[in-house]
Parts: structure tokens; sequence; C-alpha cells
């Protein structure tokens, strides 16, 4: 049993290191020029800082579970660890929703005025409060509480969202956050998306043949379009078995599943859950060779903090340095010849 958890905790691990390279690295990369702050980069940012947020507190103390049978984080630890995950889970949704309404006026509504930077960060701000207002309850009624395995007649104490009396407490929070964090967001995304679709179609049918700037702009809002959408899918695919471990366990809260496929199935579903928090970067990644360029770049300037602190190879130091300010060089005049606008349309 100690074995399968210290494979369990070294996996948490990876997602950890990965999603935090990735996640932070974005952040660099959508907060370090003025250019690139555009509303999806900066709800991107957001949706990053969220899950840097996951990682660093509430995936260890995940990892932690497999390692002990008691909780190790006391009360105080019970209260905020929940309340931390529901919100990041918040900011997810809600920040995902906000890049698909960004979409749909992007493409639907191209003539409307965009929004200066800071109404797209009090926009960002206003996900975080309504996230962090929607998972009180997640705080308010998490506490230490004692269950019991009946054939074995043991006992235990861990973190739980209720106190195993009662059942209609635990049904009413599951489904409610199974509509607000998932069902309701997801429609929303749907129906921006049926009107993206419908649009993308009728333009699609419009005579642009000999106007090269009407082209290349349907184009580019089809990319954009096409990156938010897997955002939602991972978000969709990710988060499903976590809520549907959920629903079972608030239907059947008084009683302790020991069965091994309950055990497998909620390891599953956990990792699978913390693995949205790394994944969006690395999706990117692979769809926007832009964000690829700048995001090697940031990569490579970390690499040279590490070689600068390094005393060995001074003459491959040189050499990555020359390369570094070659590359830097090449993307700065791309973006003088293209202009502001295309660099931003190649971003998300």
């Amino acid at each position: 049993m100690l074995s399968s958890g210290l494979l369990v905790a070294s996996v948490y691990g990876v997602i950890i290191a990965v999603g935090l390279v990735g996640n932070i690295t974005l952040i660099r990369t959508f907060c370090s020029a003025k250019s690139v702050r555009s509303e999806p980069n900066l709800f991107m940012s957001s949706l990053a800082l969220g899950d840097v947020l996951l990682l660093l507190t509430c995936a260890p103390v995940d990892a932690s579970r497999f390692l002990s049978e008691e909780w190790l984080f006391g009360r105080a630890g019970c209260k905020i660890i929940p309340f931390i995950q529901l919100t990041s889970v918040g900011v997810s949704v809600f920040t995902l929703t906000a890049l698909s309404a960004d979409r749909y006026r992007a493409i639907v509504k191209p003539l409307e005025t965009s929004a200066s930077t800071t109404t797209i960060v009090l926009r960002a701000a206003l996900i975080w409060v309504a996230s962090l207002i929607l998972a009180v309850p997640e705080a308010v009624y998490s506490d230490l509480h004692t269950f019991s395995v009946p054939h074995t007649n043991e006992s235990f104490v861990t973190c739980a969202p209720y106190p195993h009396e009662g059942r209609l407490h635990p049904q009413l929070h599951s489904v409610a956050s199974f509509l607000c964090f998932y069902i309701i967001p997801l429609l929303a995304i749907s129906v921006y998306y049926t009107l993206i679709a419908r649009s993308l179609l009728q333009s699609s049918q419009l005579p642009v043949e000999g106007n090269v700037h009407a082209t290349r702009q349907i184009e580019s809002r089809k990319r954009l379009a096409k990156m938010v959408l897997v955002f939602v899918g991972l978000f969709a695919v990710c988060w499903l078995p976590s809520h549907i471990l959920y629903l079972y366990r608030s239907y059947r809260y008084s009683q302790v599943d020991t069965s091994l496929a309950h055990f497998i199935f909620s390891v599953a579903a956990r990792i699978l859950a913390f693995t949205n928090s790394c994944v969006n970067p690395f999706a990117l990644y692979l769809l926007s060779r832009t964000f690829r360029e700048q995001f090697n770049q940031h990569l490579c300037c970390c690499c040279r903090f590490v070689l600068r602190r390094s005393p060995q190879s001074p003459a491959h130091y040189n050499t990555r340095m020359t390369s570094v300010h070659s590359t830097r060089h090449s993307v700065a005049s791309l973006t003088a010849i293209n202009g502001k606008q295309v660099e931003q349309e190649e971003y998300l």
C-alpha cells in the first residue's frame, strides 16, 4: 500500500513541477510586453495564476493523503485547502466562459470597440471575487470528521465537507457545485460557440477573394476560437470525473467505500483534475507559433540565469548568450515589420 502511495505521490510531484514551469512562463510571456496585453492574454494570465495557486497549495495536500492515513494539516488547513481548490476551479471555468464571450464579440461583433486594459483587469478581478464568494460555503462546512469502516470496525478522522449524519445537505451541495462550476458555464460556452460557428459559416460564404486583409482576419479569428475551444474541452474532460466522484460520494456519504474500483477511480479523477492545471500552457505552445517562440525565449532567459550562476562551460555559456540575443533581435525586427496588430493576433 505504501509503494502505491509513493507512486501516486510521485505522479503528483511531476504534475506540480511541470505545471509550475508552464504556468509561470506563460504569465511572464503575457505580462512582459505591453503589446501582448490584450483581453484573451490577460484572461489566460489570470487562469494560469489560479492554476499556480492550486498546484502550490492543494496538490501537495492531496498527494499527502496517499502517504498518510491521517489528515496532517489541522482544522485550519481543512478549512483553507478546500476553499482554495474551489476558488481555483471557479476561476478556471468562469475565465474560460469570459474567453468564449471575448471570441464571440471578436468574431460576431467585430466593429465593437475593444475594452481598455483597466476594464479587462477589472473583469478578471470580478471573476476572482465571484469565485471566492462561491467558495465560502466550502470553508464554512469543511471540518475534521470521524468516519467508520463497518466491516473492519475501524474509524479514522479526515477532512470532509460535512459530518456523515444527514444526507440532504451533501446532496444539495454536490448538485449545486456541479451546476455552478460545470454544467451552467459549459452551457453558456456552448451557446457562444454555436453563434460563433454560425457567424464563421456565413462569413465563409462571403466573397473575400483579392482582399488579403479580410482573409487573414477570418483565419486569425478561426484559429483563436479553436484555441479557446481546446482549453474548454480540456477542462470539461479533466474535471468531469471529479464531479462524478463528488456526486457519488454525496449520495453515499455515511458509507465508506473501500473497494479497489473506487480507489482507482478516485486516484484517476484527482490526478486528471490537477493535470488540467498544467496542460493549458503546453496546449497553447502547440497551437500558437508566436507563443511558442516567446515561450522558448523566456525559458532560454531562465537557462541563461542558471548558466550565469554556474562556473562551468564558459564557452558554451557565451554561445548560448549570443544565440539568445540573436533570437531576441530577430523577433523584435519581425514585430517592427509586421506591426503590433499582427503580433497580438498570433497570441491567444
